[in-house]
């Protein structure tokens, strides 16, 4: 681990929340988008450095800042990066930036405190991204629950806005509890290893427990209570019922948040995985079925969907499902596309939720009935709207190319049926995507208020123009993705590794057939 001199990661948590600090105070709502924009700006400007500081040819943590906390349970104020986290700091920035302007008119009901709420969040999120003690992550998990729920309860578009934001709230809470326990486990088995009493010998730093063994079965435990934790806010089916809820309920620029920002599945990739490697390797067939099940699901159930709203809500499930498919399959292919297609959601997913909520503002509706000929009225709209809807089917020149085309070799490679899955996935996700185009931006202008709608304002257009770009760029050259997390992607494979080789060694002992033991052994290597 690379320390640091600077505090750089602590500024990128704090600003936000300095920001949200100022605009709350702000004399006036005008005073108090400017601060917030500025705030906005200037994160992501930070979130650059540090990218920039960065070295790819290092798979460790870096930029490691650490002070005691709580000394008594050793619990640290511990932060740091590594390949796989360093990039969703410049993509949650953006993302941020973009939530903002995309409500700078729209929100006319305490827009200094629904400001401020976009910062606490963006920084609440930062601090997930960055947490290398447990405690501290989970802190900033569970504060990641009361901007949500005031975005969704008070600026809500839905009826049932206030029962959606309880909806989130419950579920999330309900999430925490496994997790919870097992980062309680994962400490007191630290202190169990170390022959000591469990006050003085707890830690909750990860490095540490990375390096702590576990006891076969408390690592299953473990890593069941990571994966349910997970599980509910990446979504996994059958958790997944918030989120088409709260894409019906909630402001537009708050849906892009919660579907761009796949939190749950960073953390199945950051902690789930590693911390339990032995159970993660006997049980990655669980994992890959369940992600199956959630990519097959959620597209058959988007094909069936009439809302652009709730369709994008299935979408994105189904996507996080071609996800988790990915980190099961165990492989290079598979891990490297995982966390392409989840810097993927914070431009692709949040742009088509964004445009949603656009034609929503004008409309009232993103019913296909209410829809039909919007490329005629909607031209700029339509080819923002078309670019980011190829790039989320993968086709090529855009960035979901690359990181489904790898998702795909991954699960081909790790079974047949897992890349099956995954192929028919694909299929369906363009099923459903340009049957929608066609029947709601295509053909004659039935609606009389669609006819009189209004194209992108300067302001919504040059909130799409970085994301698009961005999306062309990595699909051109995605080795600028893939360089980043290179060896902190084959640290992460190391480790599965040595664990499936511990279960090789486990099953010789208790089997001796040789025969059995090779097939063992070549399904390993």
């Amino acid at each position: 681990m690379s320390e640091t001199g600077f505090p750089l990661l602590s500024l990128v948590m704090a600003l936000p929340l300095l920001g949200a600090l100022a605009t709350c105070v702000a004399s006036d709502s005008n005073l108090a988008k400017k601060i917030a924009l500025t705030a906005a700006v200037l994160e992501l400007a930070v979130t650059l450095i540090v990218v920039s500081l960065f070295n790819a040819e290092d798979g460790g943590f870096q930029l490691i800042e650490r002070h005691a906390w709580l000394p008594t349970l050793n619990i640290e104020y511990l932060v740091g990066i590594d390949g796989i986290s360093v990039l969703f700091l410049p993509m949650s920035a953006l993302l941020t930036l973009m939530a903002i302007v995309a409500s700078w008119h729209s929100v006319q009901y305490l827009p200094r405190f629904h400001f401020a709420l976009l910062l606490a969040l963006e920084g609440i999120t930062m601090g997930i991204f960055v947490a290398l003690d447990m405690v501290l992550f989970f802190l900033f998990w569970e504060l990641t629950l009361p901007p949500i729920f005031f975005l969704i309860g008070l600026w809500g578009i839905g009826p049932q806005r206030r029962g959606a934001a309880m909806k989130y709230t419950l579920f999330m809470l309900f999430g925490g509890v496994p997790l919870l326990f097992a980062i309680i486990m994962l400490a007191v088995n630290h202190a169990t290893q170390m022959h000591g009493s469990v006050p003085e010998n707890l830690t909750f730093s990860l490095p540490v427990l990375l390096d702590t063994p576990i006891p076969g079965k408390w690592q299953t435990i473990i890593f069941l209570l990571l994966l349910a934790g997970f599980a509910v806010k990446a979504p996994l089916v059958p958790f997944h019922t918030w989120l088409p809820t709260t894409a019906m309920e909630a402001p537009a620029h708050t849906t892009a948040l919660l579907t761009g920002l796949k939190l749950g599945a960073f953390g199945l990739l950051r902690y789930t995985m590693p911390l339990a490697p032995v159970a993660a390797v006997e049980y990655s067939w669980v994992l890959g079925i369940l992600g199956a099940i959630t990519l097959v699901y959620g597209a058959m159930i988007a094909l069936q969907q009439t809302n652009l709203r709730r369709l994008l809500a299935y979408a994105s499930i189904s996507h996080v499902g071609l996800v988790i498919v990915g980190i099961a399959t165990l492989n290079m292919q598979g891990l490297q596309g995982a966390v392409f297609q989840l810097l993927n959601f914070t431009l692709i997913a949040s742009c088509l939720m964004l445009i949603a909520g656009f034609i929503q503002h004008r409309l009232g509706s993103t019913e296909v009935i209410h829809l039909g000929g919007l490329a005629k009225v909607m031209p700029r709209l339509t080819a923002f709207f078309f670019l980011f809807a190829i790039a989320s089917i993968g086709v090529p020149g855009a960035s979901g190319f690359p990181a489904e085309l790898l998702l795909i070799i991954g699960a081909l490679n790790a079974h047949p049926s897992l890349g099956i899955a995954a192929l028919i996935g694909a299929i369906l996700g363009a099923s459903y995507m340009l049957s929608f185009i066609r029947r709601a931006f295509y053909g004659p202008v039935v609606h009389t208020s669609v006819r009189q709608l209004q194209d992108l304002r300067k302001r919504e257009l040059a909130l799409l123009c970085a994301p698009a770009v961005l999306v062309l760029l990595f699909g051109f050259f995605p080795n600028l993705i893939l360089n980043t997390n290179k060896l902190t992607a084959e640290a992460w494979l190391s480790r599965l590794t040595s664990s499936s080789l511990e279960i090789v060694d486990d099953y010789v002992l208790q089997d001796q057939d040789p025969h059995k033991t090779a097939l063992l052994s070549g399904a390993v290597k």
